[in-house]
């Protein structure tokens, strides 16, 4: 297993070379964050473990801008910064785990492998499909470059269908995923909502994206319906 480890402090970063060596891994190291973002986009790993303190290109740019690029290697996040929001912040630009310093090198070693085990897919922090986009992050949607107002159930909603594009989804799913746990109201409330997306996303601009599959559910056109 290659393991590219882009840390500031020298001292952390050979630490974790010489444990990651004693594995058996082939490990590169850098300093900063050009220099990961670079090594990254250039080379084929398959993890990444990156410092989010660090001069100039901090570790939430590099990972935001290696998902911009399509790369999509798996990166754990391993930092002195232990906020709740830190670490909200690291996974909303990309980052796939995270890990606080001082840290357990047995953790480190089972995350890494499972990390290598889930592979590259594809996991874009921006949602799209064809003209509409959603950023789940920013709370923000557009189709055609024109931003979309919709509430905050609408939102959801089309989030959830976004996420499984091209799919048939069920009544039962959406509401599963989108209303609370506790209600108790008739599923026909996710027609309303249809509804009204439909008025937002696709009448004002000629398009077709929610198609209504008789008897089953909703589906979500790949190509976002124009």
């Amino acid at each position: 297993m290659r393991i590219l480890v882009v840390d500031d402090d020298q001292n952390v970063a050979e630490t974790v070379r010489q444990m990651m060596v004693a594995e058996g891994w082939v490990v590169d190291v850098v300093h900063d964050g050009a220099a990961g973002f670079e090594k990254a986009s250039t080379k084929r790993f398959d993890v990444i473990i990156l410092d989010i303190m660090m001069p100039g290109r901090n570790g939430y740019e590099v990972v935001r801008d290696l998902r911009a690029a399509d790369v999509w290697t798996p990166v754990l996040m391993l930092t002195a910064k232990d906020g709740e929001y830190d670490q909200a912040d690291a996974f909303d630009f990309g980052a796939d785990d995270y890990l606080t310093k001082p840290f357990s090198f047995v953790v480190l070693i089972a995350r890494l492998r499972a990390l290598a085990r889930r592979g590259a897919p594809e996991r874009p922090t921006v949602l799209t499909a064809g003209s509409l986009t959603l950023d789940p992050a920013a709370h923000t949607a557009s189709r055609r470059g024109e931003d979309l107002t919709l509430t905050r159930r609408e939102f959801a909603v089309l989030e959830f269908l976004m996420r499984h594009k091209g799919d048939v989804v069920t009544k039962a799913q959406i509401l599963d995923s989108v209303w609370d746990i506790n209600y108790r109201g008739d599923e026909n409330v996710v027609e309303v909502y249809v509804s009204y997306l439909r008025r937002r996303i696709d009448t004002p601009f000629g398009c077709k994206a929610i198609e209504t599959v008789r008897g089953v559910g909703y589906r979500l056109a790949d190509d976002g319906g124009g």
